[in-house]
C-alpha cells in the first residue's frame, strides 16, 4: 500500500465531512461525477451520479457565463463541491448543476402544465363563478354526508 501524504487542510476537510455526515440532498439533487469539453462538437458534457450524460454548447446562453472562453480554457472543466457545480478555475466560472439543468431544459416554462398549475380559461371562469358565490364551496357544504348504512350479514344454512 502506498503512503498518502495529506496537508493539514486536507485532513481538516476530511474530518469535517465525516462529522457532518451524508448530505441529504446528495440523493435527490443531480450531482456531476465527470465533466469534459468536446472541442470537435463544441459541447461541454457532464455525467450525473445516476449515469445520465448531458451536453450543452458553452455559448448557448449568457446565463452560463462561458462566452468567449477558448477551447483550452473550456477543457479545464471539473465537477466541484461534491458534484453540485461545474467549475472552470482558469476563467473563474462556476455553474450550479441543478440550476444548469433547470435552465437548459427550460423547466420553468413547462412545469406548471405537469404539476397542474397551468392557467386555462375554464379554470378562470370557474374561479369567477365561485367568487360570485363567496368563494370555493367547502367540501362538507357541497355534499352533505349521508349516514352510513350497514348491511346485515346473514349466515348461510
Amino acid at each position: 500500500m502506498k503512503n498518502l501524504i495529506l496537508t493539514d487542510e486536507e485532513i481538516a476537510e476530511i474530518v469535517a465531512r465525516a462529522h457532518r455526515g451524508p448530505d441529504p440532498y446528495d440523493e435527490i439533487e443531480p450531482r456531476a461525477v465527470k465533466a469534459w469539453y468536446d472541442a470537435d462538437r463544441n459541447l461541454v458534457f457532464f455525467t450525473l451520479k445516476n449515469g445520465c450524460v448531458f451536453g450543452f454548447p458553452p455559448e448557448s446562453d449568457p446565463w452560463v457565463g462561458l462566452e468567449g472562453a477558448t477551447a483550452a480554457e473550456l477543457a479545464q472543466v471539473e465537477p466541484d463541491l461534491d458534484g453540485e457545480a461545474l467549475c472552470w478555475e482558469a476563467i473563474n466560472a462556476d455553474v450550479s448543476v441543478p440550476g444548469l439543468l433547470l435552465h437548459l431544459l427550460n423547466v420553468k416554462a413547462w412545469y406548471a402544465k405537469w404539476l397542474g398549475g397551468a392557467k386555462t380559461e375554464a379554470k378562470a371562469a370557474a374561479a369567477r363563478e365561485n367568487g360570485k358565490k363567496g368563494g370555493r364551496p367547502r367540501k362538507d357544504a357541497a355534499a352533505p354526508k349521508q349516514p352510513r348504512r350497514h348491511r346485515a350479514v346473514q349466515s348461510g344454512d
